[in-house]
């Protein structure tokens, strides 16, 4: 009896595994295309019957059946194209990606719109008790960050590496190229980091501690710092979210009614708690809007997950295409906080044609604390508002750590970018044409222990000097890590005279920094140099000159000395001590005009600046660094003193300078920039020696001069500016945003005077110096900036002073170029 029901059991098992090898199955998840990221929700349904199933919250899917019940299987959630597959493809494991879908047409939903207003005022009701920022007093989290950059349109990579200097890299390309759903890219460079992330509210205080990095081959310590959290906190609760230093309106912004529509358009219960879907799409075009989703929780109405969108459609330029998500969890059981964000970006620079860039950056954060003692307790080690700390080692993590430490564990695809960067740095075809792009780039070219260029110096050309040769060399940071020299000798076959410059630069701090400078320099003086900005100094200024101006010229010959220092906490000095002697060469007041003997317009200054710009961001080269602006405003001032007999000067003197200027964020409505200047003058001098107001003989656009102004027009001994823009996003276009044009207005004023004395000693005839006396000067502009994404038109008008000679015009158009996003 025992052996028949044993035989009836096994019986059993052997048919119901027949049955369950019989069975058709499919399981898997879904994924955004652009985004990788997972779907949930998604609705499956098979064509022209009753039967389908949905994915769960985490886009994982799972149906069995005996029979198929339909020959196609229909794939569709809110937000993405709708997608059918054959059910002879259908399989275990399957990932399924989802096209995202764009709403133009709008978008069709089962709830009424009343329900999506509804939906929206919950969640900007309960933004106190679900925003980090506002709810908690403080707060801390382990921070790990993910950057990927990937090449796309292969095809024309694929063409470059068979040219013949870059044929070395051809293998490398063919054996790292990934494929997913038959887009093919290029993994280029993978980066992550991991970082303690410290908050306070009141007093607002910030840290982060930098643990590990892996940058695969990049050093720069500045770089380093952007790859943590600080300047990567994107907070959907505010109401404008930055994407590329512009500020768009977030969806659950307390005025997000303006400029949104909202359809409810699902609900799902998940252990028993309603979760809404509400879709979000622009109200107008033009806006600086997104479109997308979120799942809200019933009840507390906090965001479980953000889906944001931009297409190429945004004002932003070479987009293809950005998907932003932000995803949050439950640290106990009514409180949300931030678990992942994930930022992907698709840049095509100028067609589908030539290479383009993925960057992809994933964000998670674990083991949070909030307010905590410890974290309170941590922060009162700040000497400043907000720290960067790179932890010593952090870049000399070993596999294993990096293995143990990871939040979430590299793909296949990640793996292979670590193991081919270390590859193609060390391959010395890559050093090469690392070397040649360089150059091609910047104009320098570092061989052995020096630096050559720049290559667009060598040959340029003026209406004084002619055509003119320029040969530089430097040391670079091979020949010595903290002392730097350079020099250049520049000859013009014109004036057939031989020009210069020498310097000596020691740099022996950099956090927070110090240096020390000795330069001389003997050349023509083309004025004021402004960074960005086009000079006369250069051969293309013949095409762009105005008419009619008569060219002045004249040359310097100047002793330097100076002694920078700074503290931490924005504060820096600057100590100098300069000769400066003058020989105008055409068209300017001449040297014997004030007296006689040698160098008659000689002066030595001793000065010192003082400068504030409170958690001022930089990029750094080994030498020098290159400001990335400060969220507050910028102070200046300057005590200067001209002591006759030191070093041959003739004039004793005293000038005190100051300015302010700031970028201020208006969104919606774009940002201003202004700078606001004076200054003052006691004693008598040459005009070279007093302030010559910054005018602009080029139909080159230059956005620290005056425009309608000529070189050496006004002269001052005080003065009082203001420079003011005004970029106001696409404005005007609003109605065509694919011209992605922008608008702007600018006002510039002066306001200066000249004492008699210094009246008597300038003022000669033959010569047009002018003086506004308390007057004003007023020159007012608008304009297209964007053209082709690089080109801005300035229409500048000069209004005031009246000007009854007519020696100048009173309307100008300027060009210049702008890169920007």
């Amino acid at each position: 009896m025992r052996m028949l029901r044993w035989a009836f059991c096994c019986g059993l098992i052997l048919l119901s595994g027949v049955v369950v090898w019989g069975q058709n199955s499919i399981s898997g998840v879904v994924r955004d295309r652009h985004s990788e990221e997972l779907v949930p929700f998604v609705s499956f349904q098979f064509k022209n019957t009753n039967a389908g199933f949905i994915a769960d919250s985490a886009g994982n899917f799972h149906f069995e059946a005996d029979n198929w019940p339909s020959d196609s299987l229909e794939i569709s959630t809110v937000g993405y194209e709708s997608k059918t597959m054959a059910v002879g493809s259908l399989k275990k494991g399957m990932f399924i990606y989802l096209e995202p879908r764009t709403y133009d047409d709008g978008v069709v939903v089962r709830a009424k719109v009343d329900m999506g207003l509804w939906l929206w005022k919950n969640i900007v009701k309960h933004k106190p008790q679900n925003d980090r920022f506002r709810r908690f007093d403080n707060f801390y989290y382990e921070l790990y960050n993910k950057l990927e950059m990937d090449l796309k349109n292969i095809k024309s990579i694929q063409k470059i590496a068979n040219i013949k200097p870059f044929r070395p890299m051809n293998e490398l390309i063919k054996k790292n190229l990934d494929s997913s759903e038959g887009v093919k890219v290029l993994p280029t460079y993978l980066t992550e980091s991991i970082s303690d992330y410290y908050f306070q509210k009141k007093p607002l205080r910030r840290r982060e501690e930098i643990k590990g990095v892996n940058t695969n081959g990049i050093k720069n310590e500045s770089m380093v710092k952007f790859l943590g959290g600080m300047d990567q906190v994107i907070n959907i609760y505010n109401d404008f979210i930055n994407v590329f230093n512009k500020e768009f309106i977030s969806p659950v912004s307390s005025n997000g009614d303006f400029y949104y529509k909202y359809n409810l358009s699902d609900t799902q219960r998940i252990g028993g708690i309603k979760y809404y879907h509400l879709v979000f799409t622009p109200r107008r075009q033009g806006m600086n809007t997104f479109e997308g989703d979120c799942w809200v929780e019933g009840g507390s109405f906090a965001v479980q997950k953000m889906n944001l969108r931009l297409d190429k459609k945004a004002d932003i330029n070479f987009l293809e295409r950005l998907s932003l998500i932000q995803e949050y969890k439950k640290i106990n059981d009514s409180t949300w906080f931030i678990a992942k964000d994930k930022l992907v970006v698709d840049f095509s620079p100028f067609s589908n044609r030539v290479p383009g860039i993925i960057g992809r950056k994933t964000s998670t954060y674990q083991h949070v604390l909030v307010n905590d003692t410890i974290v309170r307790n941590r922060l009162l080690q700040n000497k400043l508002q907000e720290e960067i700390i790179i932890k010593a080692g952090s870049g000399q993590k070993d596999r294993m750590y990096w293995d143990s430490a990871r939040h979430e564990g590299l793909t296949a695809t990640e793996m292979g970018i670590i193991k081919m960067m270390d590859t193609i740095v060390n391959a010395a075809p890559f050093r090469k044409i690392t070397k040649q792009v360089g150059f091609l780039a910047t104009g320098y070219i570092n061989i052995g222990n020096v630096e050559l260029g720049s290559a667009y110096n060598w040959f340029t050309g003026n209406a004084w000097e002619g055509f003119r040769t320029r040969f530089d060399i430097a040391s670079n940071k091979h020949f010595n890590k903290k002392f730097r020299w350079h020099t250049y000798l520049a000859y013009g076959f014109g004036d057939k005279k031989l020009k210069g410059e020498g310097e000596l630069f020691y740099l022996p701090k950099k956090d927070p920094r110090q240096y020390w400078y000795l330069g001389y320099k003997k050349d023509l003086d083309f004025g004021q140099v402004y960074f960005g900005e086009i000079t006369s100094d250069n051969i293309f200024a013949f095409a762009i000159r105005k008419p009619n101006i008569p060219l002045k010229f004249i040359s310097l010959e100047k002793w330097q000395f100076e002694f920078f220092n700074e503290t931490r906490g924005g504060f820096s000095t600057l100590l100098g001590l300069n000769s400066r002697t003058y020989t105008p060469l055409k068209n300017l007041v001449p040297a014997d005009s004030f007296g006689t003997g040698t160098h008659p317009l000689r002066a030595t200054e001793v000065s010192l600046r003082l400068r504030y710009a409170f958690q001022e961001k930089f990029i750094e080269s080994h030498f020098y660094r290159s400001s990335l602006g400060s969220p507050y405003p910028i102070v200046e001032a300057t005590l200067s003193k001209g002591v006759s007999g030191l070093l041959g000067g003739r004039y004793n003197y005293t000038k005190i300078q100051g300015s302010v200027s700031d970028n201020i964020k208006t969104p919606p409505f774009g940002i201003i920039s202004y700078q606001a200047y004076g200054g003052k003058t006691f004693g008598t001098l040459p005009y070279t020696f007093l302030n010559v107001a910054p005018g602009n003989e080029l139909y080159y656009y230059n956005k620290y001069a005056f425009n309608m102004m000529n070189r050496y027009e006004f002269i001052h001994d005080q003065f009082l500016g203001i420079n003011f823009e005004h970029n106001i996003g696409n404005g005007i276009f609003k109605a065509i945003p694919a011209l992605k044009f922008r608008q702007f207005y600018t006002v510039k004023a002066l306001w200066g005077s000249l004492s008699a004395e210094n009246k008597a000693l300038n003022f000669k005839e033959g010569h047009n110096f002018q003086s506004l006396d308390g007057k004003t000067y007023l020159e007012v502009g608008t304009g297209i900036d964007n053209i082709l994404h690089f080109l801005r038109v300035d229409f500048i008008w000069r209004l005031l002073p009246n000007d009854p000679l007519k020696t100048t015009e009173r309307f100008g158009v300027f060009g210049s170029i702008r890169l920007n996003l």
